[in-house]
């Protein structure tokens, strides 16, 4: 449908929403304060807001919200940090880093909160952002934004619809990516089917007579530690590291190199080679993989190699060491350093396990391989379906807002009616909030014009000596740009009157008055 649907209207989002009461927290208040951080992008929910007192707040915690409204984030819209907020938020106080939409009486606030996640809000959004360093819009970018304004009972009608069925999806994609650690569990357990006999027990025709207990140095020799010296990012022949030694296999991708004739001759694997992870964080020290001769390659120092016996399978040796027995063993004789921890080859020597005949072993190979080959299948599989769910959002959304969603009454009273209804209304009071209202001052009305001068007089005048760039930023009605430049000339003066601070606690970029 590319015609504007039967009742609806035209408007820009100013003329749907109210404005928002900013004030200052009390000192002893304690107030759950809403910033950028505090929203999740996928579930575009409030999730982690921070419980302070007013002394402890920010200077950019500001906007007092309402249970209804929605948050967008200014800085960097296209990631599009949006959320509704919930009544348990009622009267909390949000960043002035967000634009707060508010509905005026006769628009649902779901369909507010609906219409900002969708890929034409968002790429509207960005293609105004100003500012390399700190690219963000204005609220006057995203008040100005048309929407195509469906009538009030529409409205609801596309926001119950939405609600079921992207919690649909989200229902779906929670179950895709519950999937990945099922698989893990699954290889999990067919390694130790795999190393216990219970893999093969309908193969062997008499019982588990004829494994036995081993150490690793009974049937392996040549644990021989890799090459220490540099390698580059060119070369002959590649240096396979820690990093390379992904889910028991070899990764190719990310490899340095070597043309040390002398390193090559020394260090070069052969097919079957076992490479046993000796360095690395507690978590992954002890990674293994099978070397099959791929291409040349030599090994690093934080690697160990084994070469197998006859008696021994390397592929049985690489499922035996990636098992929770041999996990487990590791991680009982690794020793701990301050970041990383560390296994030398005599204590992988002494690793013990249950060694089957050689004939058991390759059909413990054929069906560990047939096995994973399926969970390697049902990932990507999974892969694919959830790429494809996560399309479905956009959409949906998209098709919402065209007017496909859901049919058109031709009783509902049509956009254009309630347009001039609210026209007819005096100007929205905002609601009052669950605590006491401190206002902050008007904005200066003489402070349009932004030079050095300006924007220095406005910092002197500033209440608070700490300050970030959204608190001066709300002082001017000009570009973002001509203010920025104004404020890097003034720090850059040689007795500047402000100067550019870190602030650990709260993790963000402020400016500061000299000598406060």
């Amino acid at each position: 449908m590319s015609e504007l649907p039967k009742n609806w209207a035209q408007v820009p989002l100013t003329a749907i929403t109210g404005e928002v009461t900013q004030r200052v927290p009390s000192d002893d208040e304690t107030i759950h304060y809403i910033d950028i951080g505090s929203v999740n992008r996928t579930t575009k929910r409030i999730e982690t807001p921070q419980k302070l007192l007013g002394k402890d707040a920010p200077s950019r915690a500001r906007k007092q919200v309402a249970a209804g409204d929605t948050l967008v984030s200014m800085t960097r819209p296209n990631l599009n940090a949006v959320a509704l907020v919930p009544k348990e938020l009622d009267g909390e106080i949000a960043s002035t880093g967000f634009d707060v939409l508010r509905p005026v009486p006769g628009i649902d606030p779901r369909w507010i909160n609906y219409l900002v996640r969708t890929e034409k809000f968002v790429d509207s959004m960005s293609a105004l952002v100003q500012g390399a360093l700190y690219p963000a819009v204005r609220s006057k970018d995203v008040r100005a934004y048309v929407v195509s304004l469906a009538p009030a009972a529409e409205q609801t009608r596309i926001a119950n619809q939405l609600d079921t069925l992207l919690a649909r999806i989200q229902s779906c994609n929670d179950r895709f990516e519950a999937i990945p650690a099922l698989l893990k569990r699954f290889r999990q357990a067919v390694l130790g089917a795999a190393t216990s006999g219970a893999l093969t027990q309908d193969w062997r025709l008499n019982a588990k007579s004829s494994w036995r207990d081993v150490k690793l140095a009974e049937v392996a020799h040549t644990f021989s530690y890799g090459s220490a010296a540099k390698s580059s990012k060119a070369g002959t022949v590649p240096v396979l590291r820690m990093g390379n030694i992904q889910e028991g296999q070899i990764d190719w991708s990310d490899l340095v190199y070597t043309s040390d004739p002398l390193e090559i001759e020394k260090y070069k694997l052969s097919k079957g080679d076992v490479l046993f992870n000796r360095t690395n964080s507690p978590e992954l020290v002890g990674k293994t993989a099978v070397y099959q001769g791929e291409r040349p390659a030599i090994y690093a120092g934080y690697l160990i190699r084994v070469r197998c016996s006859s008696e021994l399978l390397p592929e049985y040796l690489n499922y035996c060491l990636g098992s929770k027995a041999g996990r487990d063993y590791c991680w009982s004789v690794k020793s701990d350093g301050v970041s990383q921890s560390n296994i030398n080859a005599k204590k992988l020597a002494e690793f013990s396990f249950a060694l089957p005949p050689v004939r058991e072993q390759a059909e413990i190979v054929r069906r560990v391989e047939a096995l994973f080959a399926l969970a390697n299948r049902m990932e990507d599989r999974t892969t694919t379906a959830r790429i494809q769910a996560q399309r479905l959002t956009p959409l949906v959304l998209a098709k919402a807002f065209r007017g496909e969603l859901v049919p058109q009454d031709p009783s509902d009273e049509p956009a254009s009616a309630l347009l001039v209804r609210l026209k007819s209304q005096r100007p929205d009071v905002p609601r009052k909030a669950s605590h006491p209202v401190h206002e902050i001052p008007k904005k200066p009305t003489n402070m349009t014009n932004i030079d050095k001068g300006s924007v220095k007089a406005a910092i002197m005048e500033l209440k608070n000596d700490r300050f970030s760039f959204d608190e001066l930023r709300n002082l001017f009605t000009g570009d973002y740009e001509s203010l920025k430049t104004a404020l890097f000339e003034l720090l850059e003066e040689p007795s500047p009157v402000v100067r550019q601070v870190f602030n650990k606690k709260l993790m963000a970029i402020q400016f500061e008055k000299v000598g406060a």
